[in-house]
């Protein structure tokens, strides 16, 4: 097992370090600042592409952590760049929060409020914080947290509404994409909130900010997680009446552990002991989506039974996390198995050997999906590089115990 887990830990550095130089080779837009909207397969840039405040966030976060593990001033330096961007051209400083989208240029484009896309500010801000000690990037964060909870938070019923125009005014379209269900509360957004204000905690414990991780613990436990299932709720209206749509395989791996990871944050045995018990039973749900060759199908539509037969980048990346940290919390190496075979999935049928970074997917026939980024408006790289941050540091933590032992 233990060279298993060297081999293992040595390859996924390996390809962090791929993803990271990609990233900074060809995403930095130098002409206009930020990152390019898009990025296609043979790694052209669009120069007339909208750019997100999701991308720059993700970036942010990616950047800011791969700094803090390495001491690489070349990533430090990028993170520095995607902070100033969104302070620059993100930031709404006529009524606060964070745009949507801006053009090519870095003019608005879509100034809504998005809840998700402060989240993910407060996270990546978080983390630099963490990195640098910028007390401007902390205070930022700060002011995004006291934002949702001014503006989001529901006093009435409880949970976080999705979305505002950009004066903080109710809206009619709440939906991250033209894919999701329109509806006022949803799993995948309260899910950013805790990760964002887990990040927010270890750089500033503040106990509302403990008190509020604490609810959204509770909030997930009552509406999202299914408990005869243990498979993800995903849409809701305001008064909690959930509207049935798809099973997402990929967010139930990744809830696992990453809610396991906010309640350890916060330090709170009771939430720790639920959570534990939970990555566990998500993560089993979740491998009814598993196929024989070790990816990870995208979602089942519940309504009429059909599975969808892609296998997207991030489900295997929240895939090879979610099983290593269950096989942490069982001890039972059939996890680890599984979390190697998603990593073998990986290397099989979606790292770009030849241009690099990671396709956006294949489809059931194993032939890459076209038309899709491999950088853009949600193709980051947030998910790939933490996956194998998370894992490095995982196996690390049981190198360091067995030098110990």
């Amino acid at each position: 097992m233990l060279q298993s887990l060297q081999i293992f830990q040595q390859e996924l550095q390996q390809e962090l370090n791929n993803i990271l130089e990609y990233w900074m080779r060809h995403t930095p837009d130098l002409e206009n600042g930020g990152f390019y909207g898009s990025v296609n397969n043979n790694n052209q840039p669009s120069g007339t592409a909208p750019k997100a405040v999701v991308l720059h966030a993700r970036i942010l976060w990616t950047f800011s952590a791969a700094y803090r593990r390495s001491g690489n001033k070349a990533y430090l330096a990028i993170a520095e760049h995607a902070f100033d961007y969104i302070g620059r051209k993100f930031n709404d400083p006529e009524y606060a929060g964070v745009y949507w989208s801006v053009d090519a240029s870095g003019k608005m484009l879509d100034g809504r409020k998005q809840v998700y896309g402060l989240a993910f500010c407060i996270y990546g801000s978080s983390e630099y914080a963490a990195a640098t000690d910028d007390k401007t990037a902390l205070d930022y964060a700060i002011h995004l947290y006291n934002l949702i909870e001014k503006y989001s938070y529901d006093r009435v019923n409880n949970g976080y509404i999705e979305a505002f125009s950009r004066t903080w005014q109710p809206v009619d379209d709440l939906r991250l994409s033209t894919k999701d269900a329109n509806e006022k509360k949803t799993m995948n957004t309260h899910l950013h909130i805790i990760e964002a204000y887990a990040a927010l905690y270890k750089v500033w414990p503040n106990e509302n900010l403990q008190q509020k991780i604490e609810n959204l613990l509770a909030v997930i436990d009552q509406y999202f997680i299914n408990h005869k299932t243990y498979h993800l709720r995903l849409f809701f209206d305001e008064r909690w009446s959930e509207r049935v749509d798809v099973i997402s395989y990929g967010h139930d791996i990744e809830a696992g552990w990453l809610l396991q990871q906010c309640a350890e944050i916060i330090g709170k045995k009771k939430w720790i002991e639920k959570y534990r018990q939970y990555a566990v039973k998500l993560t089993n749900a979740a491998m009814s989506g598993i196929d024989k060759d070790g990816g990870l199908w995208y979602e089942y539509e519940q309504k009429s039974k059909h599975l969808i037969k892609e296998k997207h980048w991030w489900p295997q990346a929240e895939a090879m996390v979610g099983f290593y940290n269950t096989y942490q919390v069982t001890n039972d190496e059939s996890y680890l198995q599984l979390a190697i075979n998603s990593w073998n999935f990986i290397k099989r049928y979606l790292l770009d050997k030849t241009n690099g970074e990671w396709f956006w997917g294949i489809n059931e026939d194993y032939n890459i999906m076209q038309g899709q980024d491999k950088a853009g408006f949600w193709k980051c790289p947030y998910h790939n590089a933490r996956a194998c941050m998370e894992v490095i540091a995982r196996i690390e933590w049981i190198n360091n115990e067995n030098e110990q032992d």
